[in-house]
């Protein structure tokens, strides 16, 4: 792939700082023109707004968390900016019950929940878009390409989802959110945008990013963006160059908004990533494209509240060349997803008794294909294949005096095609030679919640729910010899695997409290044991050869997570935290990747505001237990568990007047040595593979 060259984009942020001080400078020369008024209760809101830090504790637009009976955490886009400049990962590890696979190699990011990750299991979308592109390597089946630069959010539901996104999910959704026109135009402007340029040292390097909208009219907007970021070779904390960690990243974010009334809106988007990096033995180059359309149609009646969302996805996984001594370049893995869903929401009353329905249909399909290398034609374990699912869903909620009973139903169907060659010697029997699959299968799974608010400040509430997914393209169709060096290793398709079930209840509550030390502060607090109960799990299995195989009998997953959050306008702090125990049996590291989370993580954060909010000033510390990795994953007589770590980063933010801001953060401030946990080493180095101190600086527009 071509490396790009940043020029056009620096140009392109330099306007875009330009015209912050323009625009402010315009504002201070016309003072006298009439600006909107605020009622009494609004200039707190607006003051806030202005001088907000980098640390929002609260979500809106997608829902207070603290007032949800439901786990579910929201990652801001201050989060991001503040603390995403190695990766995205780190936003995700200071929510509760969340982690990733990190891979220091592969920019994609694999969410984790309650130590399940890949193949399915935690649906992850970019702007509600499913993003299934899988490959079966010494990696985790399944990663998200998004660029943090274009992130206003992240979603992350743990367990059970209700609604769109929940279609064979069998332990939540993590729903990568880009920015839209609304969140870049303030009220009473046509246009807004935000310009950053980011420098890291121990080589995180130049990122570079300009993102604006533009309102022609009531009826027609537009949004564009481009982002630059190329990290090179990082060292640890023992200054040990981590190899082949380099990137070249460019991506684009293009969307218009039809608006011809208020009962009607049409929004069309398209996300492009473009990145070329090292891993897996491999210089590869990835290339993705989204493109969305969402259609609403909000009468401003009780009954109709309808959404009509499609999307194609088309993502691209090139070898281009080996790294080493590799002989398998070439080898081409494509996944083409397309969807669509359609949901309503419906408001009723039967006596006393308020209702609040919200159903629809979701389908999503694949085409997932592979070309081996030319040079090996007969080496490579990614089998092509076909699938396509629907879920229909419903969930109710009914509202009687304190209490709220919601019943969820949904069913889940799937269904898989391909075609493979498998070897006589299989371990299940089969003839030898070509096989055919077309398969079919459907479930219903459904769920129940029970809250109460017995008072404002207390909400408990308690949710019995099943999951299931079915087995993916990757699973069932692996198969051929191993695409690296030596003698041949072969691997067998498994056309029987059976669905993973899940059967789970929990147990939490939500706590607010507004006023409790200081006018005008809120604590937040939301607490929540879990407990799933796992059939028919899905693991590498060695018997008679290398194959996919569900594993008999129940395996359970418990836990206990919190998180809280107080901000009094002048200090603000949050704490997240995860107990987990499992004993399901652990995913192989070569043939996927084991995804056991640490017993116990905590991140906390405190900080504060000065000079009228427009300094803030703060530290997050980062503890986490040791890890076990599984018996499989270690010689003999070696400790199957990671050891333990702990981190602080410094962080600091100024705000100027005219939109301008500057923010710096000491990431792995004590310079300590470590390995994250669920990291994989490159190349099987043993060194660790956290990054060493590491000093980042931002500049920032906006306008």
């Amino acid at each position: 792939m071509i490396k790009f060259s940043r020029p056009a984009l620096l140009i392109c942020t330099a306007i875009s700082f330009a015209l912050s001080s323009a625009a402010f400078a315009q504002q201070q020369a016309e003072p006298d023109k009439e600006k909107p008024t605020t009622t009494s209760e609004e200039p707190a809101k607006k003051k806030s707004a202005t001088y907000l830090s980098p640390i929002i504790l609260y979500g809106d637009g997608v829902g207070d968390p603290y007032r949800t009976t439901a786990p579910v955490s929201h990652v801001t886009a201050d989060e991001i900016e503040q603390f995403g400049n190695k990766n995205i990962d780190d936003v995700i590890r200071a929510t509760p019950g969340a982690a990733t696979r990190d891979n220091v190699q592969n920019p994609g990011v694999a969410v984790n929940i309650r130590g399940m990750e890949g193949s399915g299991r935690v649906n992850m979308m970019v702007d509600g878009v499913r993003q299934n592109f899988r490959f079966t390597g010494h990696e985790a089946q399944g990663f998200v390409y998004v660029d943090p630069a274009f992130l206003s959010g992240i979603d992350i539901s743990r367990g059970y989802v209700s609604g769109v996104g929940g279609g064979n999910a069998l332990m939540g959704s993590a729903n990568f959110r880009t920015y839209d026109v609304e969140d870049l135009i303030s009220d009473g402007k046509n246009y807004g945008g935000i310009a950053s340029v980011t420098y890291g040292t121990n080589n995180g390097g130049w990122s570079e990013s300009a993102i604006g909208a533009y309102r022609f009219n009531d009826t027609f907007a537009v949004l564009g963006g481009i982002s630059k970021r190329d990290p090179g070779n990082y060292k640890n904390a023992d200054g040990q160059t981590v190899n082949f960690t380099e990137q070249d990243q460019i991506s684009g974010l293009f969307k218009a908004e039809f608006t011809p009334n208020e009962e009607h809106s049409l929004k069309l988007g398209a996300n492009l990533y473009n990145n070329d990096f090292m891993a897996n033995s491999y210089y590869q180059t990835i290339g993705s494209r989204i493109f969305t359309a969402n259609y609403a149609y909000t009468p401003g009646n009780d009954w109709v509240d309808l959404r009509i969302n499609a999307y194609y996805s088309d993502l691209e996984m090139l070898y281009d060349r080996p790294a080493t001594t590799g002989s398998n370049a070439g080898r081409d893995i494509r996944d083409v997803g397309t969807g669509f869903d359609i949901s309503n929401t419906s408001r009723f009353s039967v006596g006393d008794v308020a209702v609040k329905m919200n159903y629809g249909l979701e389908y999503f399909a694949d085409d997932y294909d592979v070309v081996n290398s030319t040079a090996v034609p007969g080496r490579g374990v990614n089998g092509p294949g076909n699938s396509a699912n629907y879920s229909l869903f419903s969930s109710t909620q009914f509202i009687y005096g304190i209490a709220d009973l919601t019943l969820g139903l949904r069913y889940d169907h799937s269904s898989l095609t391909g075609t493979g060659s498998i070897s006589p010697t299989n371990p299940y029997g089969m003839p030898g030679g070509p096989f055919t699959v077309d398969r079919s299968e459907g479930r219903f799974n459904p769920s129940i919640t029970l809250a109460l608010n017995p008072v404002p400040w207390f909400q408990p509430y308690v949710t019995y729910a099943h999951t299931s997914r079915p087995p993916t393209i990757n699973e069932v169709f692996v198969g051929g010899q191993h695409p690296g060096m030596g003698p041949p290793q072969f691997f067998f398709h498994n056309p029987f695997l059976l669905p993973e079930k899940s059967r789970g209840w929990e147990v939490g509550a939500n706590f607010n409290f507004d006023d409790l030390a200081v006018d005008g502060d809120r604590l937040g607090l939301k607490a929540n044991y879990f407990n799933n109960r796992i059939e028919d799990y899905v693991v590498a299995n060695f018997d008679g050869g290398t194959h996919f195989a569900n594993v008999p009998g129940t395996s359970t997953v418990q836990g206990v997570e919190i998180q809280a959050a107080y901000d009094s306008g002048g200090y603000f702090g949050s704490l997240a935290y995860t107990y987990t125990h499992s004993d399901l049996p652990s995913q192989v590291n070569g043939f996927g990747a084991q995804s056991y989370l640490p017993e116990h993580m905590l991140t906390a954060t405190l900080g504060a505001r000065f000079l009228d909010q427009k300094l803030t000033v703060g530290a997050r510390t980062y503890v986490v237990s040791e890890s076990y990795i599984g018996e499989i994953n270690v010689a003999p007589g070696d400790s199957p568990y990671e050891p333990s770590y702990g981190l602080v980063d410094l962080f600091a933010n100024y705000k100027f007047d005219n939109g301008l801001e500057i923010s710096a953060n000491v990431s792995n401030l004590l310079d300590k040595s470590y390995s994250p946990a669920l990291s994989t080493p490159p190349g099987g180095s043993p060194i660790e593979t956290g990054w060493g101190r590491t000093f980042f600086l931002t500049a920032k527009a906006t306008f």
